[in-house]
């Protein structure tokens, strides 16, 4: 989540769950601001995902407006304002997570369901939610973890939690359903917001089928041609071909539990010049993370013996250079397969890093992100990004500038 973003999120209360929007902080100059979908001493709150979809379509007169990331909200398909999982907040069952065991999973929810209240009570000022946080300091030890709560000082701090929360919850349900509104939305926009729900659904279903089908397929000619694997296939591990501003580099991923792991360590990734310089480099013993995978040791004995082919599939050949200045002249200039080869690459290298700055800056509701996914996912009922692009390219100059730095030359 960047910093200027509009969330969607769900919030489960007392007249039942509602979908609204949540700004987390974000800086307008010298001043630090927090915000919520709202007017004056109201929070919005819509009962289905069309309403808020046909209200932001068709209000201009509410505290989000002049956010920064309003236009791309307003732009959005009424699916893209589904509340994705991790905002769900059930303020209901608060007083039964904290009666509950300090599991993982109870003491995360609990932690990021107080959070998202104490945001509420600053935003709105409320009386009744300041005083909850500010009488129960042994709140704050949510945030250490479940670990926090085991041992018999543990068990005794988390019956602390449940009895604050036992005691004041109420107050704090009352004061948010106090100021929680579900303003008036226009007939049309909404059957027009739930035309693109059903739309939505009814793809995912296709999607689903097509892939069974494929499946299938693919299936019934394996079994008729028993077609041999590829060596690379058989150890589950690709050649890959980058092309970058500064030249033509080659190097190795698999992926391990869907996570990617590169020819490499800590984070940086290794590449080669040319195959016969990998090929080489592969022939010896080095220390690097891929020497780690079961199958390697195949990669390596086929190396020594000098069997060993660099062959680069077309879905692993990565070409950077232009697509900054692609971008820059609009949706029409961008080769959108090249695109979403980039956005697969800069998103494995930054997942190989443990570095969560490539998936921050593609949500789609930040002006590149939005962009981005405006191309690799097209929607009739979305509304088609406008110019100028300058910073969105000069953002995705930025997410180039930054993979090129995670690689790193052998040029041995």
């Amino acid at each position: 989540m960047a910093s200027g973003d509009i969330v969607p999120i769900e919030l489960g209360l007392t007249n039942g769950d509602l979908v609204t929007l949540w700004a987390p902080r974000w800086r307008d100059g010298d001043d630090e601001w927090e915000a919520f979908l709202g007017h004056e001493d109201s929070l919005y709150g819509f009962e289905s995902v069309a309403e808020l979809a046909a209200f932001i379509r068709t209000d201009s007169e509410n505290d989000l407006v002049d956010h920064p990331a309003w236009k791309i909200i307003a732009g959005l398909s009424a699916a893209e304002l589904e509340p994705e999982e991790q905002y769900v907040f059930d303020l209901i069952g608060v007083p039964e997570l904290a009666a509950g065991d300090p599991d993982p999973e109870t003491v995360a929810e609990l932690e990021e369901t107080l959070d998202m209240v104490r945001n509420i009570g600053d935003v709105c000022e409320l009386d009744a939610v300041i005083k909850f946080f500010g009488s129960h300091p042994v709140l704050g030890a949510l945030p250490g973890g479940v670990g926090t709560f085991y041992g018999q000082e543990g068990a005794e701090l988390w019956d602390q939690i449940g009895a604050a929360i036992n005691k004041d919850w109420d107050a704090v349900l009352d004061a948010i359903d106090s100021v929680v509104k579900s303003p008036e939305v226009d007939a049309e926009a909404v059957a027009v917001a739930e035309a693109e729900l059903l739309a939505a659904e009814e793809n995912i279903v296709d999607a689903e089928d097509a892939a069974e089908t494929d499946e299938d397929i693919e299936q019934v000619d394996l079994d008729a041609d028993d077609e041999e694997e590829s060596f690379w296939h058989e150890v589950g591990i690709d050649p890959v071909k980058i092309v970058t501003s500064d030249g033509t580099y080659f190097t190795l991923r698999c992926y391990l539990d869907d996570e990617p792991v590169f020819l490499g360590s800590e984070g940086t990734i290794t590449v080669f010049p040319s195959e016969r310089a990998l090929a080489r480099y592969l022939a010896d013993d080095h220390d690097h993370d891929l020497a780690q995978v079961s199958t390697y040791g195949e990669v390596q004995t086929a190396a020594v013996d000098g069997s060993l082919e660099i062959e680069v599939t077309d879905e692993n050949v990565y070409v950077l250079p232009g697509l900054a200045d692609d971008l820059a002249e609009g949706p029409e200039a961008v080769d959108v397969d090249q695109l979403d080869l980039a956005v697969e690459l800069f998103t494995d290298a930054a997942d190989y890093a443990d570095d969560d700055a490539v998936e921050t800056a593609l949500a789609p509701s930040t002006p590149l992100g939005w962009y981005v996914s405006y191309l690799l996912n097209p929607d009739p009922n979305r509304m088609a990004p406008s110019p100028p692009f300058a910073a969105e390219s000069d953002q995705w100059r930025a997410l180039e500038q930054a993979f090129e730095t995670r690689i790193e030359v052998n040029k041995d």
